[in-house]
């Protein structure tokens, strides 16, 4: 039997989650709607052996999260559970920290697998991630290939790579982060540079096609 915790922005569904977690013998210690939630029941002393971790959630999203949860409680383990079957997704909360990955659409006996192979052996590699991680490995010598994407971010640059993708102006969204216009033009310049890119529209294609924000 394995405690699980469970993090997503969806009720509904993380409800239904729960119910089937349970009916396969196992125990729903909390559920939270967003990463942010997840850091403050575990520092209250909650701790799950699995988070099952959504990607796209408000706050402190699941690769924030996945991280945190490596930095902080390294024995947790994380299966991300997503709509996302693309490989940089996969591949992103991989190197963020997480032992497994299936989709929301995946069949209950495929959870259980994930969850006991989590538990036994640490990781659960399921034909989808490798699947999709000999694609990339593929693609590695491929100057266009999603691996060569994956620059790790801070949560502020994050945070600023969000609002970039709305129509804020680069003033509102100083306000809105509580940071002086010049601050947030450093914060610009320095994802111009990082992420090899020379427009705000540069950022935007970035954002998306890399899971951080959804259109």
């Amino acid at each position: 039997m394995a405690k699980l915790s469970l993090a997503d922005d969806h009720a509904l569904l993380r409800n239904g989650l729960a119910q089937l977690i349970q009916s396969l013998g196992h125990t729903v210690l909390f559920e939270v709607n967003n990463g942010k939630e997840l850091t403050q029941k575990i520092n209250a002393g909650e701790l799950p052996d699995i988070v099952l971790m959504d990607i796209n959630m408000p706050e402190m999203d699941g690769f924030q999260a996945t991280q945190w949860l490596k930095q902080q409680y390294p024995d947790i383990k994380v299966l991300a559970l997503s709509m996302y079957d693309n490989e940089t997704a996969i591949i992103r909360m991989l190197k963020c920290g997480a032992r497994g990955y299936i989709l929301k659409d995946a069949e209950p006996a495929e959870l259980k697998w994930a969850i006991e192979d989590v538990m036994n052996r640490g990781f659960h590699y399921s034909d989808l991630v490798s699947g999709k991680l000999m694609h990339a490995i593929n693609k590695m010598e491929d100057e266009n290939g999603n691996l060569k994407n994956l620059v790790p971010l801070n949560e502020r640059e994050t945070d600023f790579l969000k609002y970039a993708c709305t129509e804020l102006t680069y003033k509102e969204i100083a306000e809105k982060m509580f940071l002086s216009p010049r601050t947030i033009d450093g914060y610009r310049d320095a994802l111009f540079e990082k992420l090899n890119v020379k427009t705000r529209v540069g950022l935007v294609m970035y954002a998306i096609k890399n899971g951080i924000v959804r259109i």
